[in-house]
């Protein structure tokens, strides 16, 4: 898992997953959480998506890097068809394919004993920023979570 663009804060954690969408596309990700973050407690949650045609180790490691000290768990993930993420042929481009990442990724955070499943958010960098909004006006599960101040 190496080529992430920035470096990992000491305060926060990485965890390679692996899940799939309804299409049952393997989607690869990275969850990141606060280092001591309490597990038998509920965690808001993000989902960060990329820019298009960018994989989870380029924009989405520095926003995940920086909502993890904050307290958020954090999901990233490749597109599918993109990064290490399944789909052939590789680098197609489908919208709505790109958009269902997004609720594969809600699935999975709703998995996790660890996250308040009544707060899972979703942000997209640049082209993803797209693909998040049509996810969040078709996906009840995804909503709005204001910011707080860094706890770490």
């Amino acid at each position: 898992m190496a080529g992430y663009i920035c470096n990992l804060s000491e305060n926060v954690t990485r965890e390679h997953v692996r899940y799939q969408n309804r299409y049952g596309l393997a989607i690869a990700g990275d969850l990141y959480t606060a280092k001591g973050m309490n597990r038998e407690e509920k965690h808001p949650a993000l989902i960060v998506g990329a820019p298009y045609g960018g994989v989870k180790e380029q924009g989405p490691s520095v926003y995940a890097n920086e909502l993890a000290k904050r307290g958020f768990v954090v999901l990233t993930f490749d597109p599918c068809y993109m990064g290490e993420s399944g789909g052939e042929p590789r680098h197609v481009s489908s919208p709505d394919l790109f958009t269902e990442n997004f609720s594969a990724g809600v699935d999975f955070l709703g998995l996790q004993t660890f996250v308040d499943r009544e707060k899972i958010g979703a942000i997209g960098i640049c082209g993803s920023g797209g693909f998040a909004l049509s996810a969040a006006a078709m996906d009840v599960r995804i909503r709005p979570l204001p910011l707080r101040p860094c706890t770490i």
